[in-house]
């Protein structure tokens, strides 16, 4: 049966009839005595957090999980709601909303962090991404919070708390304090960490890898997301789609005969 039972292969979980284990951990041993976040890290990473570690990595799911309906992917929630889906259809349409653009700015961030954590060249590496990406730099600056968005100082105080406390470096807080430092020098204005550069600056601390800053967001997000959901869901509503049905959009096409 070996070609059978080794089609797949997991070190997350082990299971029989009667019972489950997570990374070695039965289950009933974690129920009741891991938070959720603890949880978290134990799939993914396979062994559990120290209590500073999890708190840390709590405060950045907690300071992501919504940003309002217009936000693109909780308002795609919303609208499949409107359009007759159920709450996890509506779930699985926003989480795929969530890529380059519009969700993946934490991955981007903590990707940019090492690479000057690697190289100790806050001004190279930032000149480097522009070149590659285009000008804008991940985790900085925010087009509706200004001047400063209130969720990223707060995420910083407990980075350089935990930091204080031997829970991590703050080597990374200090690469993104840099890039502040550094953009607003080349712009003449302030630039602020904005809420993603915050996490990044975690999960960075944290050890986890760029892809799956990505991922933690998604987690965090997906809160939101089923709030807005359930509250359309609520609300009632049928067919809503962007805009109330008495504006209509700008058409640029050949003039109608």
């Amino acid at each position: 049966m070996s070609d059978v039972s080794d089609w797949w292969s997991t070190a997350i979980i082990d299971m029989e009839p009667g019972r489950i284990a997570f990374r070695g951990h039965p289950v009933q041993d974690l129920i009741g005595n891991v938070s959720f976040p603890q949880m978290i890290w134990l799939l993914l990473r396979g062994d559990l957090p120290t209590e500073g570690q999890a708190r840390l990595l709590e405060a950045a799911l907690v300071s992501a999980v919504d940003h309002g309906p217009q936000a693109p992917s909780i308002a795609a929630a919303r609208m499949a709601v409107t359009c007759g889906l159920p709450l996890n259809g509506a779930m699985a349409s926003a989480v795929n909303f969530l890529d380059d653009v519009h969700g993946g700015a934490g991955e981007q961030a903590v990707e940019l962090y090492s690479r000057i954590d690697a190289s100790g060249d806050t001004a190279g590496e930032v000149a480097r991404w522009r070149a590659e990406h285009g000008k804008y730099i991940p985790g900085f600056g925010h087009r509706f919070h200004k001047p400063v968005d209130p969720r990223a100082p707060r995420l910083m105080a407990l980075v350089r708390e935990a930091a204080a406390q031997g829970v991590c470096s703050g080597r990374f807080a200090d690469i993104g304090e840099g890039i502040e430092r550094h953009l607003a020098q080349t712009a003449g204005k302030a630039v602020p960490m904005n809420i993603d550069g915050a996490t990044a600056v975690i999960y960075a601390e944290l050890g986890f890898a760029a892809p799956l800053a990505r991922g933690l967001f998604c987690l965090s997000r997906s809160v939101g997301i089923l709030a807005h959901a359930w509250e359309q869901k609520q609300q009632g509503g049928r067919n809503k789609g962007p805009t109330p049905p008495a504006y209509r959009w700008t058409y640029t096409g050949e003039p109608t005969a």
